[in-house]
């Protein structure tokens, strides 16, 4: 089943009523000259178990514990925003799969061997998936990622994948003289960011509810990082959502701000079509392909992650 994401960019309040969020909307209902049938209709419920991501973007929200509590019961991943409308934090269940101790195990006793060889896999998905986006969008060369791509060995000693992104985002975006890929930098690295935070919890959620530490990377290692697996897996996914900011840049002549239509466009990154061993898919559904196949190679059932492929 595909879940929900749902964007509270207005004052709202949030309730838990029979396993369902109630949303109500304190102008309306502090509204004395409204009937109350009119208050009873400006109420909404959705099922708890429809949803998946909820990312809370204005300071007036409230939402009640029972709410908190029933989402994070069943998997769903909380995003809070700033002043900015930008994504600053992250809240998973503790508990997501009913074998979680002896996955946690497996992957806290995973060899090095098999952490590098799993990073090899990931920076050559990714970098092939990045190819094919420079490819398709632009006419620059690009045999050099796919011969980069190639030559990746086990823990990508060379950092091929360093060399790729330089040369990847030295050209994906031409049409923005003095562009860098930087957090602080010019547009379109604020839609990038935003996207990257909607992507980085759909992957966290994934692995929570693959039984997987998020904390603990097979390459990524901060020790204020608090998601660097999550940041690891989600390396072959980054081109997708690279490709839908491509997308919204060539329909509109100004995103120096994330509007409210600009954000709806990449909240759908969760539906975006995903191929994964050969079978298409929304992203959310493919990312816990990934995740799952991540924990048997963990549990050493398998030795390949499933990646999406391009």
């Amino acid at each position: 089943m595909i879940k929900k994401t749902l964007c509270f960019s207005n004052p709202i309040y949030l309730s838990l009523r029979n396993a369902q969020l109630v949303l109500h909307l304190p102008e309306v209902e502090d509204n004395g000259t409204l009937p109350e049938t009119m208050k009873k209709e400006a109420e909404r419920t959705i099922p708890i178990e429809d949803i998946g991501v909820v990312i809370l973007d204005n300071r007036r929200i409230t939402v009640t514990s029972g709410v908190l509590e029933a989402l994070l019961e069943n998997n769903c991943a909380v995003i809070t925003c700033d002043q900015k409308s930008m994504p600053v934090g992250l809240l998973l269940p503790l508990c997501g799969n009913n074998t979680q101790n002896e996955r946690f195990r497996s992957q806290l006793d995973a060899s090095l061997p098999l952490r590098k060889q799993l990073w090899q896999q990931t920076v050559k998905q990714k970098i092939l998936n990045q190819e094919h986006i420079l490819r398709t969008n632009t006419d620059k060369e690009t045999n050099c990622m796919r011969v980069w791509a190639n030559d990746v060995r086990s823990g990508d000693p060379g950092n091929l994948e360093a060399r790729a992104a330089v040369y990847y985002w030295r050209n994906i975006f031409a049409d923005y003289p003095g562009f860098v890929r930087d957090r602080e930098g010019i547009p379109p690295n604020n839609l990038l960011n935003y996207g990257y935070a909607i992507l980085r919890a759909v992957i966290a959620r994934s692995l929570v509810g693959s039984g997987l530490l998020p904390t603990l990377g097979i390459h990524h290692h901060n020790r204020y990082n608090a998601y660097c697996l999550a940041d690891d897996i989600m390396e072959p996914y980054r081109p997708y959502v690279d490709q839908l900011v491509i997308d919204i840049i060539n329909h509109n002549d100004d995103v120096s701000v994330i509007t409210k239509e600009l954000k709806m466009q990449l909240l759908g990154i969760p539906m975006l079509d995903v191929v994964v061993n050969s079978k298409r898919s929304p992203l959310m559904i493919a990312t816990q392909q990934t995740t799952a196949s991540l924990a048997k190679c963990f549990a050493g059932e398998t030795r390949h992650i499933s990646f999406p492929e391009m």
